[in-house]
């Protein structure tokens, strides 16, 4: 029982997290840092949540291809983080090419290695209008691609627990598993505050808002979203 739990450090991968210690799994964290604009805020969530749970078995990894590579406003300062717009279904500037693919990877290199059987993975569909690697289908391929890539005796499955989930209802499981929400960085522009008007902190409020639950971290903006 046990299972590599990919740890951005944002709300997502908070409830997963969460929710792979409340099934009893032997949690094993891992965390990449790929040249992302709030990569130290991120790392420092991470921790937090690795501590939090009493994660002991953690890995860092750092991939600057991904920066190398270029072609997001993440990792490209030269292109300008967007105004979230809830409504489009176009790839925002956010999205880095095949990055979920690489962490995947990574993820699996590692759980044949320490003998984990499970990735969890906050992956969430309501957000594949602008990032096609967040698409169910997505996973189900990739889980193919582990059956044969690796050792035959091994049985490696991500899971995405979120992936059919509203972020409101996140939060709510959020709310049910007493997550620290105040740990996780969900901004991708901000390491002092959080904008409150990019993609992902748009998402994350209007969330809170759905709820009618406080978001307990700092914003620079709070838009109304409902």
């Amino acid at each position: 029982m046990r299972a590599v739990v990919l740890i951005s450090g944002g709300m997502d991968s908070l409830v997963v997290t969460a929710q792979a210690d409340f099934l009893g799994y032997d949690v094993a964290a891992i965390h990449v840092n790929y040249g992302q604009r709030t990569w130290q805020k991120e790392l420092m969530a991470f921790r937090r949540i690795c501590s939090h749970y009493n994660i002991e078995r953690t890995l860092e990894i750092d991939a600057p291809f991904l920066a190398h590579i270029g072609g997001s406003s993440l990792t490209d300062s030269s292109i300008p983080v967007e105004k979230a717009d809830l409504k489009t279904m176009e790839v925002p500037t956010s999205y880095v090419p095949f990055r979920n693919a690489s962490f995947l990877s990574m993820a699996v290199s590692w759980s044949e290695v320490i003998g984990a059987n499970k990735i969890f993975i906050g992956a969430v569909e309501e957000d594949t209008a602008g990032y096609p690697d967040c698409r169910k289908v997505f996973y189900e391929a990739f889980n193919k691609v582990i059956q044969l890539g690796t050792r035959p005796e091994t049985a490696i499955e991500i899971q995405t627990p979120l992936i059919e989930l509203q972020k409101s209802e996140i939060v709510k499981k959020g709310i049910d598993l007493d997550v620290p929400f105040q740990y996780s960085w969900s901004c991708y522009k901000s390491e002092g505050k959080a904008c409150g008007i990019c993609d992902s902190c748009a998402r994350r409020l209007r969330a809170f808002q759905q709820v009618g639950a406080p978001d307990p971290i700092d914003y620079d903006e709070r838009p109304d979203y409902m």
